[in-house]
């Protein structure tokens, strides 16, 4: 599928963006004008079921991957997913072949319905008001709050109630393709901390912005921008 793509800067250097799972390229509107100020040109896309791009009949993560493959550019500076984008990327990293990759809180350990995860709690989140985004993420931005009421306004809650198949499954990459940076929540309900040394161990370096939640750069944009010193 060729996927829904906004862009900022004209910089030489290309930096791609891959979001999370109910989000769209909007969930990147700091981040991407500020790597465009540091000269990159940043292509951020909107994965199927989500924001500007087609819906599907299915959603499993090597269909995300593919659909970047599709339609992002290959050799670019810099590549980076957020969590379900994180997931995406580690499928499709050594065909994009960037340069470096930044993996932001990556989901490659989905819960289980019994660890309290189900489709459901992802679908329910369709309806969710501003006043529960907001007490959900007191850390954001009253901006980060429209965005998130537009973005799950256009979501197919279908790619929720494809997740159980790969639910509490392995999804580690077994080696890190390019030199790849892990962000990580404090804490990460998804990278625990036995999973981060094993992600050490297989290459990754891996860092930690201190309280921030699971959505980093839209809790504390600084500390996640911060975090990517050496890399950007």
């Amino acid at each position: 599928m060729q996927l829904h793509t906004t862009t900022w800067g004209t910089g030489d250097r290309v930096a791609l963006l891959i979001h999370g799972i109910m989000s769209d390229h909007r969930t990147w509107r700091r981040v991407g004008p500020a790597l465009a100020e540091r000269g990159y040109r940043v292509i951020a896309v909107d994965l199927r079921g989500h924001g500007a791009s087609g819906r599907a009949d299915r959603y499993r993560p090597s269909d995300y991957a593919d659909d970047v493959v599709e339609t992002l550019p290959k050799g670019a500076e810099l590549a980076v997913g957020h969590s379900l984008g994180g997931l995406t990327l580690a499928g499709a990293v050594a065909r994009l072949a960037p340069r470096r990759a930044v993996f932001v809180d990556p989901a490659w350990h989905l819960a289980t319905a019994e660890e309290g995860f189900g489709p459901e709690l992802f679908a329910g989140f369709k309806s969710a008001t501003a006043e529960q985004i907001r007490a959900m993420n007191p850390r954001w931005e009253e901006a980060d709050v429209a965005v998130e009421l537009a973005t799950l306004a256009l979501w197919d809650t279908e790619t929720a109630y494809a997740l159980p198949e790969f639910a509490g499954t392995d999804l580690l990459p077994a080696k890190a393709e390019v030199p790849s940076l892990v962000t990580l929540a404090d804490p990460s309900f998804l990278v625990s901390p036995e999973r981060a040394a094993l992600l050490r161990d297989r290459g990754f370096e891996v860092r930690t912005v201190a309280g921030a939640g699971h959505t980093i750069h839209r809790d504390d944009f600084d500390g996640f921008m911060t975090a990517l010193d050496g890399w950007i």
